[in-house]
């Protein structure tokens, strides 16, 4: 029996009646079918007798990737440890970049360390410790559970509970994914996985589409002479000029991924006019290291620091935190800007910015939420 992943395909050996118990079953009325590997060979994930198994020749950053996203779930299966083992489980994991800065990871290690420490078993990887860690790594199946309904976050391992976190309360965590892909990491160890089940919790984020498909662009006004295609799920810029949004916002969080050519020019804009003397904020996008203001800066106020080194036509998440006097910038997960001086608090627009012929920039997924 062979079962189709999206865009890849695990071969599996599931053939008798009652067998694959792992994608067989439903998430609500989803099916497990569609689970694929992500950064990383398609041989990364074996499917066997009801299970997933990691596969020792594959290695990190391969992961295998639900079908869906999910906001807040519960989610428990079973892990099996046998001597030296390490792994993780992913969830509010990216389209694009690394799922364990834009989200969140379950660490799954074979120690049982006493006191527990930020990377045990349980562990939000590598920031929190379990409260105790209770792995059996001896040839064993052990039993895991993890609720999230934003902010709090619970885990439990073999029964026990090792995680009560709010993690809005958390400065690592709190501007992380609320949304995103569950998934199961590859570091080589041959770890083994059954029995899923998933529950869909409510949701919470009251997000506003600002485009993913060309009918949005009627949300939008062009300023200046430049060029915005609609390209499906995808917005490109070039040229020299501006895209604004109809609607003005004060505080907010934007989120977005973003692929440019090769030393691009443009940039984000906030609490701004639609014309070119008004007063506006920029976070630049701008993919050179050198520069005064690369990628990720508040423009004429804060570099980004670290620069992220995102390689050209490389898709990267992208997000604004905006509240009152405070703007933070995250690249691929890592705060590049954490600024606390923004004088101009009135609402204003958000614009997006291209500044230079033949050096594009790609939007997809571009949303916004008031706060």
């Amino acid at each position: 029996m062979q079962l189709t992943f999206g865009r890849r395909q695990l071969l599996s050996v599931l053939g008798a009646a009652g067998t694959g118990k792992l994608f067989a079953q439903e998430i609500g009325a989803i099916p497990y079918a569609g689970w694929h590997v992500r950064q990383g060979p398609d041989s990364a994930f074996v499917l066997a007798e009801g299970e997933a198994r990691v596969h020792p020749g594959s290695n990190f950053p391969a992961w295998l990737a639900s079908p869906e996203t999910y906001e807040n779930f519960d989610w428990s299966g079973e892990v099996f440890l046998r001597s030296w083992a390490n792994g993780g489980l992913y969830f509010a994991a990216p389209e694009y970049g690394p799922p364990q800065e834009c989200g969140y990871k379950i660490n799954i290690f074979h120690k049982v360390d006493n006191p527990p420490l930020a990377e045990s078993c349980g562990a939000i990887f590598p920031h929190v410790a379990p409260r105790k860690v209770n792995v059996k790594g001896k040839g064993e199946w052990n039993a895991f559970r993890i609720r999230f309904a934003w902010p709090q976050l619970q885990v439990w391992w073999n029964g026990e509970p090792v995680q009560d976190l709010d993690v809005s309360t958390h400065p690592e965590l709190q501007d992380r994914l609320r949304q995103g892909h569950l998934g199961i990491e590859s570091l080589s160890y041959p770890l083994r996985y059954r029995n899923f089940r998933i529950q869909r919790l409510p949701g919470r984020q009251a997000w506003q589409t600002l485009y993913s498909q060309p009918a949005d662009l009627a949300q939008w006004v062009a300023t200046e002479k430049a060029t915005w295609e609609a390209l499906g799920p995808i917005l490109r810029a070039d040229g020299l000029g501006y895209l604004a949004t109809k609607e003005q916002y004060r505080d907010f969080r934007l989120q977005t991924y973003i692929r440019a050519s090769q030393h691009s020019n443009g940039g984000v804009l906030f609490r701004g006019g639609k014309t070119n003397e008004s007063f506006r904020y920029e976070i630049q996008i701008h993919d050179v290291e050198g520069a005064v203001y690369p990628t990720g800066s508040l423009y004429g106020h804060q570099r980004s620091r670290p620069y992220p080194r995102i390689p050209p036509e490389e898709w990267f998440l992208f997000q604004l935190y905006v509240k009152d006097n405070v703007c933070r910038v995250r690249i691929n997960g890592e705060t590049v800007v954490n600024y606390s001086n923004l004088e101009h608090l009135s609402p204003g627009h958000v614009l997006l910015q291209a500044h230079q012929a033949g050096k594009w920039i790609e939007y997809r997924d571009l949303k916004v939420e008031k706060l």
